[in-house]
């Protein structure tokens, strides 16, 4: 007869390499939360990132939203003069010492004025990016441009009921207002909406765009399995904000042609609306504002689009004068000073800056 030689104390099987107990658990989780929390910020302290005079976020970092926190609340501690808005202000076509911030600064021989300007940041995404990223602009003096470009047609003022792709989708609005043409799924809604307050998901982003070539660690470790991915992270930002114009860049948005604008109405404008969002917002935050419309290339115009245009404009400028709020609306440039319907040439930035600054309506120091 067999003795069985099984032992009273209990066995634990398990699938795992490691089993953790409730206490381990509870150090695994406050270490993750902890993670979560503060490396973004401690990031900061380790990458290399001044910014000089000139700076503005590099095309190909475009939807780096952590980054561009980043820019912001060094600017703002920088400088007194906030430029925000689309690839008008951020220099569409031009160096980034040819820029508006770049001429106010040299004409004013000062150092007071920071391009926040984003390529392709349409004004529901501009609510979006201010809301969200831009918290350090507070009580500064905020230029803001309305490139009327984005009421130029239903499509680019987003009320078309046929879905199509606009840029920074996670910057609009996910649920309080609806757009027709966004059909995001819910899934990728609620993730976007849950990911705004924190700051970890942006900054993940950051690395992958920055480091891994818009990939991720684990692809790029499947792709290159004979190299350490450590490697890859060389502490500083690129310089480099050429541009290059490809079917997706916002230089397309710019090209109706032969000036065939289907101007939308401002009562029932989307992107009219999310701009006057975003200047409540600003104003919240004790910002002096100066609202920038144009310059557009009204060479393009003719007939009733011109007529639409104008009355469009009127409008805009009727509702900021009886909200109180400061605008300046350019002149039309020459028609050389002009790249396409709404980017200027280095001249023409350089005109327009002279023109802001003769009319008095900054807030600038001499």
């Amino acid at each position: 007869m067999k003795q069985n030689n099984t032992k009273n104390s209990s066995t634990v099987f398990s699938s795992n390499g490691i089993c953790l107990n409730i206490r381990q658990w509870l150090f695994v989780a406050i270490f993750c939360i902890a993670s979560i929390i503060f490396l973004p910020y401690i990031w900061k302290g380790i990458e290399k990132f001044t910014p000089d005079k000139d700076y503005r976020l590099p095309y190909q970092l475009g939807s780096d939203y952590w980054l561009y926190e980043h820019l912001c609340q060094i600017a703002c501690k920088e400088h007194e003069n906030i430029l925000l808005g689309d690839s008008v202000i951020w220099g569409h076509y031009v160096a980034k010492n040819q820029t508006l911030s770049h001429y106010l600064n040299e004409l004013t021989g000062t150092d007071q004025f920071a391009n926040l300007g984003v390529d392709g940041m349409h004004p529901a995404a501009l609510e979006g990016l201010v809301r969200y990223y831009g918290k350090a602009i507070k009580k500064k003096n905020v230029i803001i441009h309305l490139n009327l470009l984005w009421l130029s047609s239903p499509k680019h003022d987003l009320q078309t009921s046929k879905e199509f792709r606009f840029n920074h989708p996670k910057l609009v609005s996910q649920f309080k207002t609806k757009i027709p043409c966004y059909m995001a799924p819910l899934s990728t809604r609620l993730g976007i909406a849950l990911e705004r307050p924190f700051s970890f998901p942006a900054w993940t982003s950051h690395l992958n765009m920055i480091y891994f070539n818009n990939s991720n660690m684990p692809i790029w470790t499947m792709e290159n399995p004979y190299k350490n991915p450590l490697d890859n992270f060389s502490h500083n930002i690129p310089e480099e904000d050429t541009f290059q114009e490809t079917e997706e860049s916002e230089s397309s948005e710019s090209k109706p042609s032969g000036g065939d604008f289907q101007w939308v109405e401002a009562d029932t404008s989307f992107q009219w609306k999310f701009f006057r969002n975003t200047l409540k917002l600003l104003q919240k935050r004790q910002n002096k504002i100066t609202v920038l419309i144009g310059p557009f290339n009204e060479h393009m115009l003719s007939g009733e689009s011109l007529d639409n245009y104008l009355k469009l404009k009127d409008e805009i400028e009727n509702w900021l004068e009886q909200n109180n709020i400061s605008y300046f609306s350019a002149q039309t440039l020459p028609t050389d000073q002009y790249n396409d319907a709404s980017h200027p040439t280095s001249e023409g930035y350089n005109s327009l800056a002279k023109e802001l600054l003769d009319s008095e309506t900054l807030s600038v120091k001499r």
